[in-house]
């Protein structure tokens, strides 16, 4: 502390930093706009997919169903169970 209080007042800065603000928060700089969807067929992980974060289940799946890792590994069959996990992950079973 001793060494902080040197180096605030060598720059000039108003008597104390002990007595100073703590930084204001700011909700939209922390603010993220785009995700990482995991997304795993079988239980594995296949893919990664940037999506937006409010992405609907719906639009999930269409997302990760168009990704040719997945129907590489889907290898032509119709998925038994999708689950989706808002902005985390999906899983796909074959």
């Amino acid at each position: 502390p001793h060494i902080s209080e040197e180096m605030w007042e060598r720059i000039g800065r108003p008597y104390s930093v002990h007595l100073q603000p703590w930084p204001a928060w700011d909700a939209e700089l922390a603010h993220e706009d785009e995700i990482t969807l995991v997304v795993q067929v079988n239980g594995k992980v296949r893919d990664r997919i940037a999506a937006p974060v409010d992405i609907s289940e719906p639009a999930a799946t269409d997302l990760a169903m168009a990704s040719a890792q997945v129907q590489k590994h889907l290898e032509g069959k119709q998925p038994r169970l999708v689950k989706y996990v808002p902005g985390k992950l999906i899983n796909i079973v074959v």
